[in-house]
């Protein structure tokens, strides 16, 4: 090839053109999170997922997922006693728009550990 000739732009550039710019959470939707019944707040937040698209599911992208929540946010009263509980909830079951969680494990915030340490 001599020099100063480029193929690619003397017969019209790139194939395509340019791909169009999408903000990625247009492609998203929320979904409440429930609190299993022992707890007196079963509203303990939202979570993001992708839309269903084609085979992808978008609840088998949420059974699964793990929320660590704090036993002051389950309970009504504000307690500083209940406040170094953490729970972890795990996604069981997607119904409509809401998030069924199950018990999966408990445990300290870092601050507790230290003082009981010592």
């Amino acid at each position: 090839m001599a020099v100063g000739k480029n193929k690619g732009l003397s017969k019209g550039g790139k194939k395509g053109g340019k791909k169009k710019v999408v903000d990625p959470f247009s492609r998203k939707d929320w979904y409440d999170v429930k609190a299993p019944n022992m707890f007196q707040t079963r509203q303990i937040g939202k979570t993001l997922v992708n839309r269903t698209q084609g085979q992808r599911i978008a609840s088998d992208y949420l059974k699964g997922r793990v929320f660590e929540v704090s036993l002051a946010d389950l309970q009504k009263d504000i307690d500083p006693e209940r406040s170094f509980r953490k729970f972890r909830l795990i996604a069981e079951d997607v119904q409509d728009r809401n998030v069924l969680c199950n018990f999966h494990g408990m445990d300290l915030t870092t601050d507790k550990y230290r003082l009981v340490s010592v």
